[in-house]
This record gives structure tokens, sequence and C-alpha cells, in this order.
């Protein structure tokens, strides 16, 4: 029986007793998981000790590809390129993708149409947007044919050159996937209380001093979940460095994705690929942990501070 306050007499409430979902709910979910991640990534760590070109029986050979992986300068090359390309889309991407994902949390004029509109890159696929790049990047009848003087490439030819080869890349995948984390931003930003900003213009803050001592405090936690997706991301991309430079000028723009792919579906090594696959998996993992981490993000703290 339930009394005046909602609770049954006995003491327990009313759903209590409800019944929790079986574990089977999870179990194609499991099932998916075990067959498209787990599984592959079981059989790539197999094929690393492998001579294999993907027709034969694979060979055992050991510790082999991974000795081959430390003393390939090559792939020195591609690791230091993987990592400056991490650290640059970070740079890019985190402030403009932040400024835009506040801005968009308010209430301005036409903000909606704006937004929608500024998302629409994340509508297409990535190397649909490469293949469009690709043409606009052409010295030859491109856009860079018109803009490449007053950028410094004379004759346009933007990807030719190392140093714009690499800036392109960024553009690109900056072009991409800012409004991927404007949205998370976004989402964090229109959290905050509103209540703080309202406290803080009474004592005289404004709208500068408010970003940086209510805005960014709050938004801590959503910097490190755009970080974790931004950075595995950038260490794991390559259908843009495929479809704009190959790993051009010569290997400038080689990454280790690139590499692997190079490796694999070009020299049909596959066994020295899947031990390049298997290092880019220990390190994106390991960078990612490392994050959630070093920020403290794994304790889950509120961020509603006061409140």
């Amino acid at each position: 029986m339930a009394g005046a306050d909602g609770k049954r007499a006995d003491g327990k409430g009313a759903g209590s007793g409800a019944a929790r979902p079986s574990a089977a709910w999870a179990l194609p979910g499991v099932l998916f998981f075990a067959c498209f991640a787990v599984a592959p990534m079981l059989l790539v760590g197999y094929l690393a000790f492998t001579d294999w070109d993907g027709i034969g029986t694979p060979q055992w050979i050991g510790t082999d590809n991974w000795s081959r992986l430390w003393h390939d300068p090559d792939m020195r090359q591609a690791v230091w390129l993987s990592l400056l390309l991490t650290v640059l889309t970070w740079l890019v991407q985190t402030p403009i993708a932040l400024l835009l994902g506040v801005w968009a949390a308010g209430r301005q004029r036409n903000r909606a149409v704006l937004s929608a509109i500024f998302f629409l890159p994340l509508l297409a696929s990535s190397v649909a947007l490469a293949l469009v790049w690709k043409q606009l990047l052409d010295p030859n009848f491109g856009l860079i044919a018109e803009i490449g003087p007053a950028l410094g490439f004379e004759d346009g030819d933007l990807l030719g050159d190392s140093q714009g080869a690499l800036g392109a890349i960024l553009f690109v995948t900056a072009w991409q996937f800012i409004p991927l984390h404007t949205l998370i931003y976004q989402g964090g930003a229109r959290a905050i209380p509103r209540s703080l900003y309202d406290a803080a213009a009474i004592d005289g803050a404004g709208t500068v001093r408010q970003f940086f001592s209510i805005t960014l405090p709050q938004l801590r936690n959503t910097v490190v979940t755009s970080s974790v997706i931004m950075v595995v991301g950038a260490l794991t991309f390559f259908d843009t460095v495929l479809i704009l430079t190959k790993g051009g000028p010569g290997t400038d723009t080689s990454i280790v994705p690139y590499l692997m792919y190079k490796n694999g579906f070009q020299a049909f090594d596959l066994g020295y690929a899947s031990a390049v696959a298997a290092l880019l998996v220990v390190v994106a993992t390991t960078v990612s942990l490392l994050l959630v981490r070093l920020t403290g993000f794994s304790a889950m703290r509120s961020t509603r501070e006061g409140m």
C-alpha cells in the first residue's frame, strides 16, 4: 500500500520492483563489436608476425616485421609527420571550433540558419570532399591557379610544394571536421547555467571576462572529449592524403596510415602493413588514455560548481 508521500508501506519505491532489462538485449551490440572490431584486431595482431601477400598462406616469421619497422626510415618520417599533423590539427581546429560553438549556443539573429549552412560539410564523405578540393587545387584549371600567386605559389602548384601540400591537408580536414567539434562545443555551452552569467554581469564582468572565467572552466570536460576525438581522428585518417597528395610530393605527406595502405594494397606486403596497423592502434589508444588520465576527465566531476 502506498502512503501519502508516494512510497510503499514497506519502504520501497513504487518502481523498485520493476525488472531490469535482460542481458540478452546487449547481445546484438556485443556480437557486432566482437565481429567487426575485436576479431579484425586479433587477426591483424597475428598477421603482424607473418609474411603474407594476401593470396597464399601466411608464413610465420616472428618479429621480423617489427625489426624492420624499427629500422625503416620511411616509418620514422611517417611517425613524425603524423605527430606533426595531429598537433597542428588540434592547434588549428580547437580554438575555431570552441569560439564558433560558444557563438552558435547564443541567441543571435539568423544563428540557426548560419549554423545549419556551416554544418553542411558534415553531410558529405571525406572522399567526396577531397575530390572536390583536388579539383579546386589543380594548378591548371582549379581555383588555386588564380589565387596561387597571392599565396606565394606563382605557378599555382600548391600540392607540388611540401609545405603547401601539408597546409592543404590541414585546411581541408579543418574545413570538414570543425563543424563536428563546433556541434560538440555548442551542446556543452548550452548546458552552462544562465545564472552564472547573470551573477557575473551584476558583478560588472564583461563578455571577455565571462568567457575566460565561466565558459572555459565549464567546458573543460567538453574540451577533453573533443580533443580525444580530434587526436584519434588525426592519427588514423588517410583518405584525404590519398586523394589530395598520394603521400607527395615525394614522401613529404606520407603519414602512418598512408604508409600502411601503401605497403598493404600497393606492395601487397600485408604482414608488414599489419605491423604498422597494430602500432597505430597501440599509439592511438595510448594517446587517448593519456589525455583522459592527465586531464582528470576519468573522474567525471561536475563542472556546475556552486549549483
